[in-house]
């Protein structure tokens, strides 16, 4: 490809040979021993010899072994924004039911028990996000919900915005 002294995006440095690409064959520009994977690729001489299993590559429809997909990722992103709006519920319910709480419980119990509860939802979310690493999509989304049905955080429902 020439590049031309009219170009829109010249810089400095642009007619340095190293930048040049020599061959347009990716398997070739490879170390030893590494071969090119992708969209337009051969595979390399040692490819051959390579067992089967490492030979395979997941169709258009399959994803990759340890890839999620977008929409996995969008679901998961949307999961933990709702356990970040969980933890700042349990927080303002709890702070809110302080003045009832003197009443039923000593002081350090309540701040014991309100903490808890606010930690209650991050604990969860990177418990199972940690522990299902390994399975299938299915389970890890099912006990996220789950949580999310577990830890509504009640006290922000009943005094906070909606019970007052």
């Amino acid at each position: 490809m020439a590049r031309g002294e009219d170009d829109a995006l010249s810089w400095s440095g642009d007619d340095d040979p190293t930048l040049d690409v020599v061959s347009r064959d990716p398997a070739d520009s490879l170390p030893a021993g590494y071969t090119a994977v992708g969209r337009g690729s051969r595979p390399h001489e040692d490819a051959a010899d390579a067992p089967e299993s490492e030979q395979e590559t997941p169709s258009a429809g399959q994803k990759a072994p340890g890839g999620m997909g977008n929409a996995a990722l969008v679901t998961l992103g949307v999961l933990g924004g709702v356990y970040l709006l969980w933890t700042i519920g349990w927080l303002l319910g709890g702070l809110r039911l302080a003045d009832y709480a003197q009443f039923l419980v000593s002081p350090v119990g309540f701040q014991v028990s309100l903490w808890l509860a606010v930690a209650a939802s991050p604990i969860w979310f990177l418990t199972v996000f940690l522990l299902t690493r390994r399975s299938k999509l299915w389970l890890r989304l099912s006990m996220l919900i789950v949580g999310v049905l577990v830890l509504l955080p009640w006290p922000f429902i009943m005094v906070g915005a909606v019970g007052t």
